[in-house]
């Protein structure tokens, strides 16, 4: 399988040099994006040639536009109830966000796109099919309940992305894939992209569905990975709202995760009583009152948002300058993919890290895993975040052990 290391390319000067159309060139202009990524210079000319494309990049690395753009240039009109595009995402927020990110590319062809998941009513879906729906972006579960019902049929889709693969593979949507991507056209073009492509559950997607696929990884520079800090904090259970709401008061926008619905809302009403504009997301939250709380977040009304893992992969929100693993978690995935909604694209963030007494072995050997030096949490509580540990650095005696992107 051809293969490149995005990070290691030799700059490109713009998105003309790439082979994107005017139309769509002047979309990107009109947004302040000039420069284009290393993973879009590395994606956007295999997937503008009809190729197959493995991509191993992680949320904020600008994967989104990597294959907006190819689609909105190349995608044909669709019949209703018959799309040609399919962009297949594990949550209702993602799937919602890259909705919205290839609909003003696409209306410069007058071609439409609609988001499909569920927690909402069908009929509104039902009734933009039936208009007719050029590109569908859905969740796999709201996709299959429509292909069932007889309100979409896929068999004319010739392009497929299947985003965030890994994730998919966590939420046990992968049987449900499979059965869609059976679906569409032989003749199709398939992206696929994980933030790990060499996952036993992604193996299968990339033998089965793709032909001859370039693959290409995301390698961070040193520079690059080094731009954001990640913290270790030693806490006494008792001490972490107090802490957190210190942490959140010294930033910008932040957000703190935490591992269950009800520890969301109690952290969120502490948080609130502390004087801080803070809300809570998470699963047993209905999908309007979910819009509305990432709405007022992007917009600068809510200072910090304190979610469950269900926003870690779905939450794209730019400029979040901090997040905080008010829980620990417990597996480094669970680390990269929380810590991914800071230092996105190249921004600086902070990544601050509660560890209780009862955690440190487990601490570290999260930061092992990541290669993260941090040491070993020291019980500093209350002192303030900035006088507990130092910025973790790379450690840059291990050459042969690969380093985690865990600051896309």
């Amino acid at each position: 399988m051809p293969s490149s290391a995005l990070g290691l390319l030799a700059p490109i000067a713009s998105f003309t040099e790439l082979g994107v159309p005017d139309a769509l060139l002047q979309v990107l202009h009109r947004r302040g994006i000039t420069e284009p990524l290393p993973v879009q210079v590395a994606i956007i000319p295999d997937a503008l040639a009809g190729r197959d494309v493995s991509g191993m990049a992680p949320t904020g690395s600008g994967k989104t536009l990597a294959f907006a753009l190819p689609m909105a240039a190349m995608v044909a009109r669709g019949l209703p109830r018959r799309p040609r595009g399919l962009v297949l995402a594990p949550t209702r927020e993602l799937a919602s966000q890259i909705a919205g990110e290839l609909v003003p590319f696409l209306a410069t062809r007058n071609l439409r796109a609609h988001a499909i998941f569920g927690g909402v009513a069908f009929n509104p879906q039902r009734r933009a099919l039936q208009r007719g729906v050029d590109v569908v972006v859905a969740c796999p579960g709201r996709l299959e309940d429509l292909m069932r019902m007889g309100e979409v049929v896929l068999s004319d889709v010739d392009m497929v992305v299947v985003d965030e693969a890994d994730r998919m593979a966590d939420m046990g949507f992968l049987p449900a894939v499979r059965r869609i991507l059976d679906a569409t056209s032989a003749r199709r073009q398939t992206m696929l992209f994980s933030a790990t492509l060499d996952d036993a559950a992604v193996r299968p997607l990339v033998r089965n569905y793709q032909r001859q696929p370039v693959r290409h990884e995301v390698v961070s520079t040193v520079e690059e990975i080094g731009r954001a800090t990640h913290r270790f904090r030693s806490v006494a259970a008792s001490e972490r709202a107090a802490a957190c709401a210190e942490v959140v008061k010294g930033e910008a926008s932040t957000i703190v995760f935490v591992r269950t619905k009800h520890g969301a809302d109690r952290l969120a009403r502490q948080l609130g009583n502390s004087g801080l504009a803070v809300a809570a997301i998470h699963g047993g939250h209905s999908q309007p009152q979910r819009d509305r709380t990432l709405a007022a977040f992007r917009a600068g009304k809510v200072r910090a948002l304190v979610a469950t893992d269900v926003a870690a992969r779905g939450v794209h929100v730019d400029d979040v300058s901090c997040v905080v693993h008010y829980d620990l978690p417990p597996d480094p995935k669970d680390y990269l993919h929380r810590s991914g909604r800071t230092a996105r694209a190249g921004a600086a963030g902070s990544v601050v890290a509660f560890v209780s007494p009862d955690q440190r072995q487990a601490a570290a050997a999260l930061a092992r895993a990541l290669d993260l030096d941090v040491g070993t949490p020291r019980d500093t509580s209350p002192v303030p975040m900035r006088h507990d540990i130092s910025p973790a650095p790379l450690r840059r005696d291990r050459p042969k052990r690969r380093r985690a992107p865990y600051t896309s």
